[in-house]
């Protein structure tokens, strides 16, 4: 289940936030594969602002939603 909410945030990192694929790749190789360290990660190292670190903090919320309710 983590892998695929990791690459569904990847997917929201370079589509909506434009993240350059090579500040991801530098994030990932960081933050041992985790969906939930990724956001701080790119932030620590100066790679999202602040505004965009809400967001994903932001999207992480909402897509944990769905996957609470079916439980």
């Amino acid at each position: 289940m983590e892998a695929i909410r990791l690459r569904k945030l990847i997917n929201f990192l370079q589509e909506e936030l434009k993240i350059p694929p090579n500040s991801l790749s530098l994030a990932l190789r960081h933050s041992e594969q985790s969906a939930t360290s990724l956001p701080m990660i790119l932030w620590q190292y100066g790679l999202v602002s602040l505004n965009q670190l809400e967001k994903i903090f932001d999207w992480l919320e909402t897509a944990a939603t769905p996957a609470s309710s079916h439980q």
